[in-house]
């Protein structure tokens, strides 16, 4: 059989997504080349509730889907050729070696099994008539493909274009124009507008002046500062305003956003939920964080009752956001009525009862994706974090669960990826900013990045040296 392209993949590549074996395969155009390493690691994933664990049972039922082709030995090598009995025509050769080369001695599992991947691949470089391709998202993988003379290469997703979409846009506008801009249509004053313009800044010519907007339904929708400043938490900066207003505002039920470290991002979107709750448009908020940690975890604490108390210490973001909440309400209360007083900050214990309080009367819940299937979310304000760390899979299934009387913020960063099977281009977060391209009548979505850091200098100066 004649293919055009040979893909040896690395075990992360279907981890991320077991269908990733069709998209690659193209209906047969391309030979599929899985080491036997990739086979057993894949089998010790498949017990646990995260999405890597759906992900390899998954295969694991694709495979089952699958007739032998034939099965012939080269040298201390076996390789079976398979075919995925469906419409798709995917051909794959499982290659296993009756002994490696690789020294276990002093050497940790995962890199003995990188080697002896890469040990497969190298023989598949010589033994299929044309060059291999070995598909990893580790890139210490591909460094050591590429020391053996491997060609390499990461999943991507669709292109490798750099995503700047500009979510904000500064436009010049005439004094006379001030008077009727609310309501106006966009493209009476930009030409360009495209959907992913979702926030503007009109300047005044010649003057100081700037009128803040929003896009709702190609029209223009002036922000009312005064009623997104009258919150627990308050709005700084003009890319903090924008936010707000799209939080509070009913028009919008998803809003993507990218933000630095110590924007203010969690902040903003538990005060706009509690100002919600408050005013009875939601019964209820849920904050779901897919760290890393819980990714790492999940099996360790054990999938029993009491799991939301084991993993509080992976929701620390959610509670530092209540203690801070609690002490700017009582210095605001406080300052009000006796402001010629200095305030006297609140004991951590009479802190910690308030946070409690407060979780009890706004309905806030905690929730980790692994417990999320089958759920059927209703009359929620939702927060999603850390979605730089979540695959598409998972993305979509959180997302599924939503019904639409809820609105769902979406929080992340493309700087502070943990997740060994994501990466820039492929993790959930990408997905949705790109998503914002093209226009959508299913949902009414907002996206925006916050580029200034709020929380210090300390902050500040960090993510200035080291994102260079």
């Amino acid at each position: 059989m004649n293919f055009e392209k040979y893909y040896v993949l690395d075990t992360n590549i279907l981890l991320e997504d077991a269908t990733n074996i069709y998209k690659l395969s193209q209906e047969g155009k391309n030979l599929i080349i899985l080491p036997e390493t990739v086979l057993d690691e894949i089998d010790t994933k498949k017990s646990g509730f995260e999405e890597i664990n759906f992900q390899a049972r998954e295969f694991a039922r694709i495979l089952e889907n699958s007739i032998i082709l034939e099965s012939k030995k080269i040298d201390l090598y076996k390789i079976i050729r398979l075919k995925i009995d469906n419409d798709k025509n995917t051909i794959i050769d499982i290659i296993s070696k009756e002994e490696y080369e690789v020294n276990i001695k002093n050497v940790s599992p995962n890199i003995i099994n990188d080697r002896k991947i890469l040990e497969i691949a190298s023989f598949a470089n010589t033994y299929y008539k044309n060059e291999v391709e070995f598909l990893s998202l580790d890139i210490m993988a591909r460094t050591r493909a590429i020391s053996l003379d491997i060609k390499t290469d990461a999943l991507v997703g669709k292109d490798k274009d750099k995503f700047d979409y500009e979510f904000m846009k500064e436009v010049e506008i005439k004094f006379n124009d001030l008077e009727f801009l609310d309501n106006q249509e966009i493209s009476k004053f930009d030409k360009e507008y495209k959907p992913f313009n979702f926030s503007y800044c009109f300047k005044v010519q010649s003057s100081d002046q700037i009128v803040l907007a929003n896009i709702q339904n190609k029209r223009i929708r002036v922000l009312d500062e005064d009623e997104i400043r009258d919150q627990i938490v308050t709005p700084l900066n003009k890319e903090q305003l924008f936010f707000s207003d799209a939080i509070l505002h009913h028009f919008y039920n998803v809003l993507i956003v990218e933000a630095k470290a110590g924007s203010g991002k969690t902040l903003l979107a538990l005060s706009g939920a509690l100002k919600l709750v408050r005013q009875k448009h939601f019964q209820k908020i849920i904050y779901i964080r897919n760290s890393i940690e819980s990714l790492d975890k999940g099996e360790d604490v054990g999938y029993l009752p009491g799991l939301e108390e084991k993993f509080k210490i992976y929701n620390h973001p959610l509670m530092d956001s209540l203690d801070y909440i609690i002490r700017t309400e009582h210095k605001r209360k406080r300052n009000k009525k006796t402001p010629d007083q200095a305030v006297i900050e609140l004991e951590d214990s009479e802190v910690t009862s308030r946070i409690e309080q407060m979780i009890a009367n706004y309905g806030i819940e905690t929730m980790w994706v692994g417990e999320m299937r089958g759920r059927t979310l209703s009359n929620a304000f939702i927060i999603i974090d850390e979605a730089q760390n979540m695959s598409n899979k998972t993305m979509q299934m959180v997302l599924s669960r939503i019904d639409n009387s809820c609105k769902v913020v979406i929080l992340g960063s493309n700087k502070q990826i943990d997740n060994f099977y994501v990466n820039k281009y492929t993790n959930a977060l990408t997905t949705l900013l790109k998503s914002t391209k093209n226009e959508n009548n299913l949902v009414n979505s907002f996206a925006i990045k916050l580029q200034k850091v709020l929380r210090g200098p300390i902050t500040e100066w960090a993510e200035e040296i080291f994102s260079k």
